[in-house]
């Protein structure tokens, strides 16, 4: 790093969450290109060399980038609907409005979501992709220019659908993949677009939807594909009472065993929700080490339940945040996720006991890292590491009167964005995005949303 770039970054408090949760009432960063180079209390050392940038941050608490681990983007067009519904008649309500997106629809989508992200305070996305229509264009392509235009890092979660009316599943015939059609577009994504590389800004997964639209081939041949690839697997997983009555009497088993017995636990495995989960299933996947997405604004909006995250953490399960889809939490941010997962998991068993403000702050920067298998570069801020953070703002009327940081970002009311850095490029300045047109993109979300809405009204 002796001749990169440098950033210094001081007078800020300083969250690392790192393993012992070091905190610095008063610190310094210093960022040497797309790496952190040093972090620590008091003052930068003097005589860095090569300092293009120095940051007074005062009044300000710096944090890992928030790491996204599950959504779904192309909803951010189909807002608003069906708000009234569970999981199963949501799904019903909206497969004959989503089975009618196409390329455009779907970069317009995406662009909207990941934008709204970004000037919150994410610096690692993800979108679970599974709506592949007939002829509607290069879908993965628009999703991954997207995220790339926007400047996150990202995981296409590649899914796919080969379950549909006609086989008693509930998407529209035409707007599943075959077996084979599914498998081989998956393999063509993974070798295009994945990078295995430390400082991978695209990565690939493997994501065949759900046990009630996916075949149990599509499951067992996606999980033996992605290991073929050395990639990771997603998928959802134990959301309702609905999908587990569904798994008992087609599979004869619980959602936990049917994904055993077809390759879906282990290390390079994570679902999303992971709701109706009893003991045995926490222990499978803390034995595994198969990782869950807690996505508790979508869990109340869908009313499933209330996923028992202490639970899972004491067991040792790998657990991360997830905005999911924007058509069951329309907000599509994730910092106010944090406070969301804290507040929804005290109201189950553990009460006020289930989650803490710095527990609340690792599930959504470390613990979302270590679910996509990234924990070793970024989550963290620790030298070596992968320069993905974030400055928020706390000396405001909204959170000034409140002492500790870490309290005032996650009890408190969403705290603004001064600056966010992805792989050291500053992204976010005073809450606005610097790598695209926020209010162009909103324009061609509402114009996007607007032609989904008539076609699907044409039927």
């Amino acid at each position: 790093m002796a001749a990169a770039q440098r950033i210094v970054i001081e007078n800020c408090s300083i969250a690392t969450v790192d393993a012992d949760d070091t905190e610095y009432a008063s610190g310094y960063l210093v960022i040497a290109g797309n790496r952190i180079e040093a972090v620590g209390a008091g003052r930068a050392p003097e005589g860095l060399e090569n300092v293009v940038r120095r940051v007074d941050a005062t009044g300000h608490l710096v944090t890992p980038g928030l790491v996204n681990t599950h959504h779904h983007f192309y909803q951010w067009i189909t807002r608003g609907l069906a708000t009234d519904h569970n999981l199963f008649d949501w799904l019903v309500a909206l497969y004959p409005t989503w089975a009618r997106i196409d390329e455009p629809m779907v970069d317009a989508a995406a662009r909207g979501s990941l934008a709204m992200m970004a000037r919150g305070g994410v610096t690692t996305a993800m979108d679970h992709h599974y709506v592949y229509p007939r002829g509607s264009g290069d879908l993965s392509g628009a999703i991954i220019r997207a995220a790339r235009e926007t400047g996150v890092r990202f995981t296409l979660a590649r899914g796919s659908m080969d379950r549909s009316e006609k086989d008693g599943g509930l998407p529209p015939d035409f707007a599943v993949e075959s077996l084979e059609g599914a498998l081989a577009a998956t393999e063509a994504t993974v070798k295009e677009h994945h990078d295995s590389s430390f400082d991978a800004m695209t990565q690939v997964a493997v994501a065949p939807c759900s046990p009630f639209s996916v075949s149990t081939e599509l499951l067992r041949q996606g999980a033996e594909l992605a290991r073929s690839l050395g990639v990771r697997l997603h998928t959802h997983g134990s959301e309702t009472v609905e999908e587990e009555k569904f798994c008992h009497e087609l599979f004869g088993m619980g959602p936990t065993d049917y994904f055993e017995s077809t390759g879906w636990l282990g290390e390079d495995v994570w679902m999303a929700h992971c709701v109706h989960m009893n003991d045995s299933d926490i222990a499978a996947f803390a034995r595994t080490r198969t990782g869950v997405a807690h996505c508790p604004s979508s869990n109340a909006r869908l009313a499933a339940g209330i996923a028992r995250v202490p639970d899972m953490l004491k067991a040792g399960v790998p657990v991360g945040l997830g905005v999911d889809g924007t058509a069951s939490n329309e907000s599509g941010e994730l910092h106010t996720e944090l406070r969301n997962a804290l507040l929804i998991n005290r109201l189950g068993a553990h009460r006020e006991a289930a989650l803490n403000a710095r527990q609340a702050l690792r599930l959504g920067t470390h613990g979302g890292a270590q679910v996509l298998g990234r924990g070793a570069e970024t989550g963290s801020l620790e030298p070596g590491k992968l320069a993905d953070l974030v400055l928020w703002k706390l000396d405001t009327l909204a959170h000034a009167s409140i002492a500790d940081p870490v309290t005032a970002l996650v009890f408190g009311a969403a705290a603004p964005v001064t600056a966010s850095f992805v792989n050291g490029r500053q992204i976010v300045e005073d809450g606005r995005l610097l790598t695209v047109d926020e209010d162009a993109v909103a324009r061609s979300t509402r114009d996007e949303a607007r032609r989904l809405a008539r076609i699907a009204a044409q039927g």
